[in-house]
């Protein structure tokens, strides 16, 4: 029996589950409130694990062709103190495929491929527990009837009521995202400062990272520790407001450094939010979570990973499983919670030895992690 299934959401989690379905002939229904794949920006790259990510994407058929788009050597990292001082060169070997690089826009439209998604249909409610199954209300006033949903829709997920009243809660930790383009030809010292990975700079409770993406985009990220008002007094859409305070910010850092910020285009305000390091929820027949919708947690290089490796566990237990979804999804579930919870924890106590009061923190988070 072919169970009515959706899943609300097109990202890693929600495209990986489809994707997973589709090579089972199992169809499935794509919802995405975004009117198009290109309707936003898809964020920067990502670092996808052999044993989460790269498993995913293998159980989505798709593993050789992850690994001729990513770049392994963008897995090099290099640390800076705020004077400039090279504390740590790390490299990969030529043949290291255990964390590579993608971009996040090659690996949905690597997902996507074949999957018919419903772009501009916003969900904004689910109704489990009625006579024919689970009800979706959709934002534009129709109703559609499902026998299992799949939230997948990432930090303030319209499904997770349908299962838990818990909400994101801020972290005290800011991000300020801004972007540089064309940088070899462009910025040829950031370039060499950043290398063929990652450059990370640390001092008293704030950070500078900054992140080769393909095509010579850069990514960088302003960290600190501040209130969620911190910026009541600035216009977040003034680009000049907005680099000079955080020029202020990190005053009296190498100026190398600080010509990320001053080359900076647009700034993006992100603070981090995350759910309690351990949430679960009483099991609810029909509806279930994926990803940032179940566990959101720092941006330490898991969510994605675990988002993808979900959607894929779930897929594959519902396509050749002996056929009770309901036991297939409890099941899921509980094994979710466990490893999610382990990252939980690794990810919160890494955020705070990284924006840290001691920046040698995060160096020996760094030493902590390349040993093992």
């Amino acid at each position: 029996m072919r169970h009515r299934i959706a899943v609300i959401g097109s990202g890693p989690a929600g495209l990986t589950f489809a994707r997973v379905l589709h090579r089972h002939d199992y169809p499935v229904a794509v919802f995405e409130r975004d009117p198009a794949p290109d309707a936003r920006t898809p964020g920067g790259t990502l670092d996808l694990h052999e044993g989460l990510g790269q498993l995913a994407l293998d159980k989505a058929g798709l593993l050789a062709e992850f690994q001729a788009l990513s770049r392994p050597e963008g897995q090099a990292m290099r640390i800076l103190d705020a004077a400039g001082n090279v504390l740590r060169d790390w490299r990969p070997r030529p043949d290291d495929r255990a964390n590579p690089e993608i971009d996040r826009g090659q690996l949905r439209d690597l997902l996507l491929g074949p999957l018919d998604v419903r772009w501009g249909q916003g969900v904004t409610q689910v109704v489990p527990g009625t006579r024919d199954g689970v009800l979706v209300h959709f934002a534009d006033g129709r109703q559609e009837m499902f026998d299992l949903v799949v939230g997948a829709d990432g930090a303030w997920s319209r499904i997770r009521p349908a299962v838990s009243s818990v909400t994101p809660h801020y972290t005290g930790v800011t991000l300020v995202e801004t972007s540089l383009d064309d940088v070899d030809t462009r910025h040829p010292d950031l370039a060499r400062l950043i290398g063929d990975g990652s450059v990370a700079v640390y001092g008293v409770n704030r950070a500078l990272v900054a992140q080769r993406n393909s095509g010579g985009h850069v990514k960088v990220y302003a960290q600190y520790r501040a209130p969620l008002d911190w910026h009541a007094n600035l216009d977040l859409a003034d680009v000049e407001a907005v680099r000079s305070s955080l020029l202020a910010l990190f005053d009296g850092w190498a100026a190398p450094v600080l010509d990320l910020l001053r080359h900076g285009t647009a700034f993006v305000h992100r603070p981090l939010y995350v759910l309690p390091v351990s949430h679960t929820w009483t099991h609810v027949s029909g509806v279930t979570l994926l990803g940032d919708a179940a566990h959101l947690m720092p941006p330490l290089g898991a969510g994605a990973n675990l988002a993808m490796l979900e959607g894929a566990e779930l897929a594959e237990s519902i396509a050749t499983g002996p056929g009770d979804l309901d036991e297939a999804v409890r099941a899921f579930e509980e094994r979710m919670w466990a490893r999610a919870g382990r990252w939980a924890k690794i990810t919160t106590a890494g955020l705070e030895r990284l924006v840290s009061p001691d920046p040698a923190e995060a160096l020996a988070l760094f030493d902590q992690v390349q040993a093992s």
